[in-house]
């Protein structure tokens, strides 16, 4: 923390006294820990996912669904112990797993905070919840601690990339980064209900206008893994028109048309292993409230 790393930015922050590129400093702060419904099946199931919301993010996407904690605006700080409590609460609720929501920032206190409440008993599978803008030094810190990956996969095209996420790299530091958890994780393991207890998930959100390049994400990640991953192939893109006054591409649902396109070309290629979305899935629904959220209530 003294001149952070953590994520591929490399600010080289003094985040005891500065924020990152993240925006936050050294203490972790989250901005709602729930049980969630609107993760892929084998994640959410019929209990729902124990999703914690980290604040801050390295990446500051312009069409961001969660800017409202991407940015800080909300957000709680939380000490190791009262983490590792909550994951403890989490499973205690019922949850499948325990689903770590942009923590790339804050992940040698989740290092600790997990460790902890593994010695008490934590006994769900892990889900790092991710952009896919990682650094491998970083996810060599969660070896043996994550049992799911969820990443995102956004772009192939360094142009579109640069345009949209500051990150004309993606491409090459997502690809090296969901390389370094597969090497971890391995091939999808299954319980005896259909939920996921180990593997990797890739998720793709086709953005307005972005077929071309989705088909690229598609067809590089079939070309590497094959159905040795899943593939979410998702149309919820809802567009929030205060973000993209310098982005009037973008302020539009997806079509039908496009969603269809990627799905038939994914299908085209013989992918078997994929979730997508039916009907409107671009709904407000998938953005959960964290004004209201309160965390001495949650632990009591």
């Amino acid at each position: 923390m003294q001149s952070c790393n953590l994520c591929p930015r490399h600010c080289k922050a003094q985040r005891i006294q500065e924020a990152g590129v993240c925006g936050e400093l050294n203490v972790i702060r989250i901005a709602r820990a729930s049980l969630h419904m609107w993760e892929e099946p084998p994640i959410s199931g019929e209990r729902g996912s124990g999703t914690v919301f980290f604040t801050g993010c390295p990446l500051h996407c312009v069409f961001c669904q969660n800017h409202n904690i991407a940015d800080g605006t909300n957000g709680v700080p939380v000490a190791v112990d009262e983490l590792s409590r909550i994951f403890l609460k989490l499973e205690e609720m019922g949850a499948h797993n325990i689903n770590l929501v942009t923590a790339t920032h804050f992940v040698p206190g989740v290092v600790d905070a997990l460790k902890a409440a593994k010695a008490s008993g934590l006994n769900i599978p892990v889900v790092y919840n991710s952009s896919g803008y990682e650094s491998v030094e970083t996810l060599k810190m969660l070896d043996g601690l994550v049992d799911i990956y969820l990443p995102d996969f956004k772009y192939v095209s360094g142009k579109i990339a640069g345009k949209y996420s500051s990150a004309p790299d993606y491409f090459e530091v997502a690809s090296e980064a969901i390389a370094e958890m597969f090497s971890q994780v391995g091939t999808p393991v299954f319980d005896e209900d259909g939920m996921l207890k180990k593997g990797v998930v890739v998720r793709h959100l086709i953005l307005p206008g972005c077929v071309d390049d989705s088909k690229a994400v598609i067809d590089y990640l079939f070309g590497i893994y094959g159905d040795d991953i899943y593939i979410s192939i998702m149309n919820q893109y809802t567009p929030l028109s205060a973000q993209l006054s310098r982005y009037p591409e973008l302020d539009r649902m997806l079509t039908d048309d496009e969603y269809d396109a990627v799905v038939d070309f994914a299908v085209d290629l013989g992918i078997t292993n994929a979730f997508v979305q039916e009907g409107a899935a671009a709904a407000e629904s998938f953005i959960p409230d964290f004004e209201h959220w309160d965390l001495a209530e949650f632990l009591k």
